[in-house]
Order: structure tokens, then sequence, then C-alpha cells
């Protein structure tokens, strides 16, 4: 586990580093303030604690019902065999939470036996806590475990990436209109001991941007999300290759301010106690598709989460696992279920996009194929 051995951090808390650093050498960028909250070794969000789970700040579809991770077993067996079946394939998981998506993948992939003796799991983790919570939850799981802190360090060969909630979490650059130019949003110390917004100079080379805009509208970038879609662009061109990204965003490129805090289940301001909050934005699926296509990848989506799920069979696995249930167990089956696919909770709102090599079938349910589980 050398990837995640951690250096020797101050002993400063995160806001009085962060505002020592602006002093040093002025403004944060909204990303590389995203990135301390997020990641610092000592008092990031997902470096230092748990933030998943009833008792965290957030929980993920995984954790509301175990058909999630049922079903993205599922659809990674069907992809598997649209591959030709492969004696040796990888399923790579970005950000794997506790570890509950894969656990409860892997019991469907007991069902083809075939596919288990092929695969192998990589794990793309950095926090030690994680690590620690993934390795307990798997120990299990019956696939070859490893974890890496990255996907370019996972071996070449054919590869199922799955990616739940992790993209929102990708820092994010916010520019905003001024007149006729586009400045950089940037963070400043507020000089009452906080942090505030403010703006760069006036800045006009990066031609990606909009020429025109109304004056104060806000447009988001994600470069770690452009450099994702580059490296399996890149590794789909050695091996086959196939990628399910389901998060919350929106299908149409747009401007607004999406970054937002969420502490406890409740949201949160966003600049205030750097590291007690998780902060995330809005999946901008239209940009993440014309940079996996860019890559050389085809795209699938994407597809409100509720349709997929569905198409993928989670009303006759639901009630499969109904008829076998408690009373207790029967509540929260149907309402975990429902909270998935329900438009007014995450059925419209979480998108799944799936890509996929050249050569390689659409997907399923992107081909139209239905699959049921037992």
């Amino acid at each position: 586990m050398s990837a995640l051995a951690r250096e020797p951090v101050p002993d400063a808390s995160l806001e009085a580093r962060l505002h020592a650093r602006i002093a040093r050498d002025g403004p944060l960028t909204v990303e590389d303030f995203m990135q301390a909250c997020l990641s610092d070794e000592a008092a990031g969000v997902y470096a230092s604690r748990q933030p998943i789970g009833g008792k965290g700040d957030f929980i993920t579809s995984p954790e509301i019902s175990q058909i999630f991770g049922e079903l993205v077993g599922l659809w990674a067996v069907a992809v598997w065999q649209s591959m030709g079946e492969p004696s040796r394939v990888t399923i790579a998981e970005l950000g794997p939470g506790r570890g509950t998506l894969t656990a409860d993948a892997s019991r469907t992939w007991r069902g083809v036996p075939k596919f288990l003796d092929s695969v192998s799991v990589a794990l793309i983790e950095t926090s030690p806590v994680m690590f620690e919570a993934q390795r307990r939850t798997l120990k299990d799981s019956g696939a070859p475990l490893r974890w890496y802190a990255a996907l370019d360090a996972v071996p070449e060969g054919p590869l199922i990436v799955i990616a739940n909630e992790f993209v929102d979490a990708l820092p994010v650059r916010q520019f905003i209109r001024r007149g006729e130019a586009w400045r950089e949003r940037l963070i400043a110390s507020d000089g009452k001991g906080g942090f505030a917004f403010t703006d760069s100079e006036a800045q006009d080379e990066d031609r990606r941007l909009p020429q025109t805009a109304l004056d104060d509208v806000i447009l988001e970038t994600r470069p770690a999300a452009q450099a994702l879609m580059r490296e399996l662009g890149r590794r789909a061109e050695h091996a086959p290759l196939a990628a399910l990204i389901i998060d919350y965003g929106h299908a149409e490129s747009g401007f607004g301010d999406t970054l937002q805090a969420v502490r406890g289940h409740r949201f949160a301001d966003v600049l205030a106690n750097p590291g007690a909050a998780d902060l995330s934005a809005h999946v901008d699926f239209a940009d993440l598709k014309r940079a996996a296509v860019a890559a050389g990848l085809n795209a699938h989506g994407p597809m409100p989460q509720g349709e997929f799920l569905l198409k993928l069979g989670l009303a006759a696995r639901r009630e499969r696992l109904l008829q076998r249930a408690t009373p207790t167990q029967a509540e929260a089956i149907a309402s975990g279920a429902a909270r998935l696919v329900d438009p007014r909770q995450m059925g419209v709102l979480f998108k799944a996009l799936a890509l996929a090599s050249a050569g390689l079938p659409p997907p399923p349910p992107f081909g139209h194929q239905h699959f049921a589980l037992s």
C-alpha cells in the first residue's frame, strides 16, 4: 500500500494553512480550494474521515439499495461478453467509497463462474480511511483485489471502468463574465478570518470559453475530467475498454454556479470550515461526452438513472427480493429502489453515460438490451 503512504503534514488547521498560502501566493482558484478541502492529507474530507453513510455527510446509490451494485455487476458481465469474453479483464472502480458497489456486484459475478475466473478488481483510491473500509467490506468478494492511486497505474489490458459519483468530486474552475472579458473566479481571505470570492484580472487566453455571454454569468470547467477522458482514450487504443459514469448533473452544457457543500446531509456554506463539508459540482455530461469522442471513444447517453436501472431489470430484482423479505426488510427494499428511480429524487437528476472503444457494440441498455436478475 505504498501508494497510500502519507507524508508528514503541518500541525496548523487547513483553514490556517489556506490563509497562509493566500498571503504568500495570492488568491486561490476554485479548483485549488476544492482540491484542498477534499484531499488535504491531514484534514481533507476524503483523506481524514468517512463522509459516506448515515453518520457522514452524504449517501450514495450503492448504500441506498443493494440492487444498484447488483445491476452494475450484471452490466459489467454483459460488457465482458461483448468483448469476446477475454480470459483476463480488469474492473476498475474510481472512488470506490466504502466498497459497497463492488461487494454487491460480486454477488452477480458468482453466478457467472467463467467471468469470475477472468476478472480482477482495481480500486482507484488515495484515502487511507476509505482503503480500510474497502478492505473490510471486500474481504470475501471472491475476486482478486488491488489498490492503485491512479488509473494510469493499472496494468494495460481489457478494462471496464465504473465511476459512480466520482466525477462530481473532481475540482472545477469557475469563470465569470465581466463586460467583454472572462475573469477567473478566485478565493481570497476576507480580512475577518474567513474567505470570500474575488476575480482575477481580465483574461481571454482560453479560447475554449464562449466568445459571448451575459454579464456576471458563471461558467465551470473540469480539467481533471478532461484528463480522465484522454486516459481512457489512450488505453482504448491498445485493448478493449468500456466505462460507465453515473453521477448527478445536466445533459446539456450551460452557465451557472453549481458548486455546493454538504455537511451532515445538509447544504452548507461552500467557503466556511474548509475540510468539514463535502464539496462537489454538477457534471456537464455534454462536455464529458465531447471530450470522450475527441479521445476516440464512442459515447452513449446520458440516460436518466431511473430509466437506466429499470431497463437493466430493477423492478424484477426488487420483486424477487420482496418475496423473501421480512416486513421491515420489505419496506427498506421498496423505499430504496424507489429513491433510485423516482424522478423527484435520483431518477432524473442522476444520469448514466457509457463509453466504449471502437469496435464494441453499445453497452446495455443503450443498445436496447434488457436484463433481469433472479
